[in-house]
C-alpha cells in the first residue's frame, strides 16, 4: 500500500479526534475507542509489501544460502565422479585429470558467484526493508508524538478546570445547606 494511503489513514485518525465529543468541564475529550482502534488495525494493514517481503526475505536468508552450499557440494560431488568415470573409461588419464579440475574450478565458481548473488539480494532486500520500516517507524513516532502532546494539553486544561472549581469551592463559606438539614422522622 502506498504511503499516500498511510497518509489517508492518519487523516482519518486526526478526523475521528476532531469529531470526539467534549466533555462539559474543561476541555477534554471522549473518543469511540473502538473506531480509533480499527483505524490502528488499518495502518498496521497498510504496512507496504516491501517490508513484509523485505522481513520474509530476511527469514529466508539462511535457506537461501543453504541451498547455494548444497547446490555447489552437489555440483563438486558430479565433477568427482565425473573425474573418476572418466579416468576409468579414458586411455589418456590426463587429459581426464585436467578435464576435471576444470570442472571442478568451474562448479566452484558458479558456487561462489550463487552464494554472492544470494548475499547481494538479501542485502538489497535487507536494506530496502529495513530504510522502508525505518521511515514507517518515524512517521508513526512522529504521530504518537503529536497525538501525545495534544492529548497532554487536553488534560492539563482539563487539570486546570478542575482546580479552578474545586479552589471555587473552598472559598465558599462553608455553611450547612437547608437541602441537608435533619427531617424529623414521622411516627405511624
Amino acid at each position: 500500500m502506498p504511503v499516500i494511503d498511510l497518509l489517508h489513514l492518519i487523516d482519518r485518525l486526526e478526523e475521528r479526534i476532531g469529531e470526539a465529543r467534549r466533555l462539559p468541564i474543561g476541555t477534554g475529550s471522549v473518543i469511540d475507542r473502538r473506531r480509533l482502534l480499527d483505524l490502528v488495525d488499518q495502518l498496521r494493514a497498510a504496512v507496504p509489501a516491501e517490508v513484509r517481503e523485505a522481513q520474509e526475505t530476511l527469514k529466508n536468508k539462511d535457506e537461501v544460502l543453504a541451498k547455494a552450499d548444497e547446490d555447489a557440494a552437489l555440483r563438486l560431488a558430479r565433477a568427482d565422479e565425473e573425474v573418476e568415470r572418466r579416468v576409468k573409461e579414458s586411455e589418456v588419464a590426463k587429459a581426464a585429470e585436467v578435464r576435471a579440475e576444470q570442472i571442478i574450478a568451474e562448479a566452484r565458481a558458479e558456487a561462489e558467484r550463487l552464494i554472492e548473488e544470494a548475499r547481494r539480494q538479501a542485502d538489497e532486500k535487507r536494506g530496502e526493508g529495513e530504510r522502508l520500516a525505518a521511515e514507517q517507524m518515524d512517521e508513526a513516532d512522529r504521530y504518537a508524538m503529536e497525538m501525545l502532546r495534544k492529548l497532554e494539553q487536553q488534560l492539563d486544561a482539563f487539570k486546570g478546570s478542575v482546580r479552578s472549581g474545586l479552589e471555587t469551592l473552598e472559598r465558599k463559606p462553608q455553611e450547612p445547606s437547608p437541602l441537608w438539614e435533619e427531617v424529623p422522622e414521622q411516627r405511624a
